[in-house]
Parts: C-alpha cells; structure tokens; sequence
C-alpha cells in the first residue's frame, strides 16, 4: 500500500495544469457543439461539416473522464489518442501547428502525473535508491 504523500505544491499544480485544459478543450467543445453562426462555414472549409457536432461531444467526454478520478487514466489515455489525431490532422494540411496537440498532451499528463500518486508508482522519473550490502563472502 502506498503511504507516500505528494507534497502540496505539485498536487495544486498538477490541478491548475488540468484546470488549463478547460481553457482549451471547454470552447472548442462549446462551438463545434452549439455551432454559433458562421462556425460551420469556417469549419467546413477544412472538414466535413458533420463531423463538428460529434468530435465537439466527443472533446466534451474527453475532458470530463479525464477530470473524474475514477476515470482519470482512461480520459487521459482517450484524450492523447484524440491529441494523436490532431497531430497527424495538422501534419497532413502542412500548417506547422502540429506542436500545439503535443504540447496539450504534455500539459495533459504532467498535470495528471503531479496529482497522482498510483502514476507516479507506475512511471517514476527518478530511479529508487536501492541499498546494498557491501559483505563479501
């Protein structure tokens, strides 16, 4: 059983690295959701128009998985897969803003990572000190 506790520096910022996320995922969901006039002629000059609606819902499922805690690694896992896509949507219309999915992403995990101690146990980013004993036979 884990006892460790996370300082509370990292917790609160691994809560506002999430909590930045609302400010990206939030209004993206908002407009491809409630589609305010003129979204639909700007969004279809790049996508098919009918697919606004659904990846709108599917952002908005996303962001409320990954904030629950009882299904923070799925939302996560779930929403680098969307972030994969985006990446390969931005390389493929050769626009050079494909960092800015990978640098979601990142946020993403860090914030989760600094929040959470089972994803600490399971990807430590400093080797535990292991003792020795130094006797020779």
């Amino acid at each position: 059983m884990m006892t460790d506790t996370i300082p509370k520096w990292q917790r609160v910022t691994g809560w506002v690295l999430s909590g930045i996320l609302a400010l990206l995922f939030l209004p993206s969901a908002f407009f491809k959701i409630a589609q305010p006039k003129g979204f639909i002629e700007e969004w279809s000059k790049t996508y098919p128009a009918g697919s606004a609606l659904a990846l709108g819902v599917i952002e908005l499922t996303l962001f409320v998985l990954y904030l629950v805690p009882k299904t923070r690694y799925l939302g996560g896992l779930l929403m680098l897969a969307y972030l994969g896509g985006a990446v390969a949507t931005h390389v493929h219309a050769n626009d050079g803003m494909f960092f800015v999915p990978v640098i979601v992403g990142v946020v993403a995990w860090l914030g989760l990572y600094l929040r959470d101690r089972k994803l600490r146990a399971l990807v430590p980013l400093v080797a535990e000190s292991v003792s020795v004993n130094s006797r020779t036979a």
